[in-house]
């Protein structure tokens, strides 16, 4: 493990785009994702990635014995996006359904009994030419429900948050971070 020498002036800079695909098992190829019609919109405010660990601390009464045990974990995926329609919403939003009639789109939404029961590949992608594009990956649903303000002064921006699930391998991963290496590894023969 190391840090590569042009690294240490690496600063990450810009938004990222967002895809999201009904996640099937198995994660497709970069090329098969990060494709227009998987775009999910335009991102406003750029995005957000958290994860988050809890922990149980067992310490004695004089603080001479303690231990710590890792008992939870959490990740998310929020962004802001700025360009979206009635089919947005219904990726985003479980119990949503869109209908298309004599050039109208109407989308419904609520019921509990019409939840797809559909979980996604989200795939947040920061693009840069001069120091690697970064990918992050995970599997869920979009926990923060949908929300749209109307102002005269401003975009009407929706920001979803996907709570991811441990679902991208065997393994329980959660997220996937992924950087290009923009410098080549110095290795040494023993």
């Amino acid at each position: 493990m190391h840090t590569q020498t042009k690294e240490l002036n690496r600063i990450q800079l810009g938004s990222m785009d967002f895809y999201i695909i009904e996640f099937t098992g198995i994660i497709p190829e970069d090329s098969v994702i990060e494709t227009e019609e998987n775009m999910i919109g335009r991102t406003k405010n750029g995005g957000t990635i958290n994860y988050t660990a809890t922990w149980c601390l067992a310490e004695s009464d004089d603080g001479k014995a303690k231990k710590r045990k890792l008992t939870g974990e959490s990740a998310t995926i929020g962004y802001g996006n700025i360009t979206w329609n009635g089919y947005t919403i219904a990726t985003l939003v479980a119990t949503a359904r869109v209908f298309e009639k004599d050039g109208k789109r109407t989308t419904k939404i609520g019921g509990i009994t019409n939840n797809n029961g559909k979980r996604y590949l989200i795939r947040g992608v920061h693009r840069d030419a001069t120091d690697g594009d970064v990918r992050i990956t995970g599997v869920g649903v979009n926990t923060g429900g949908w929300e749209a303000v109307y102002n005269p002064a401003q975009e009407t921006i929706i920001n979803p948050s996907f709570e991811l699930e441990p679902k991208l391998d065997d393994d329980g991963t959660l997220l996937i971070y992924e950087e290009e290496v923009i410098e080549a590894a110095v290795t040494s023969e023993e």
